[in-house]
């Protein structure tokens, strides 16, 4: 006999199941826009850490591995609030950058 408290339980388990799902679906659609556009993103730093940072695009935040770049001296290269491009690729939820341009500076590569 189904109860109300059981029917309840599925679906909430359904519901919480389904809004899982969609949050998957949302980050691989943000990772797969980015890729789309030659390998590149552009936006402003949200956050700086030793080897990466957060950058914020019009698609939303996306984490960036920069130690290809400049090692575990990003904080010393890169400050929160600047205008950077970046070129590299996605790997594993990250966005790993093989190049980074600051629109008042040069651009920086890997060796």
């Amino acid at each position: 006999m189904l109860t109300s408290h059981t029917f309840c339980n599925k679906t909430m388990k359904l519901l919480i199941t389904g809004s899982a799902l969609l949050c998957v679906i949302a980050v691989t659609g943000l990772s797969s826009a980015v890729q789309a556009r030659n390998n590149s993103v552009a936006g402003t730093v949200e956050r700086v850490w030793e080897d990466g940072f957060r950058l914020n695009t019009e698609e939303g935040s996306v984490r960036v591995d920069s130690w290809d770049v400049y090692g575990d001296n990003t904080a010393r290269k890169i400050s929160k609030g600047d205008s950077i491009t970046v070129n590299g690729e996605f790997d594993g939820g990250e966005f790993d950058a093989s190049s980074i341009n600051k629109s008042d500076d040069v651009e920086v590569r890997q060796d």
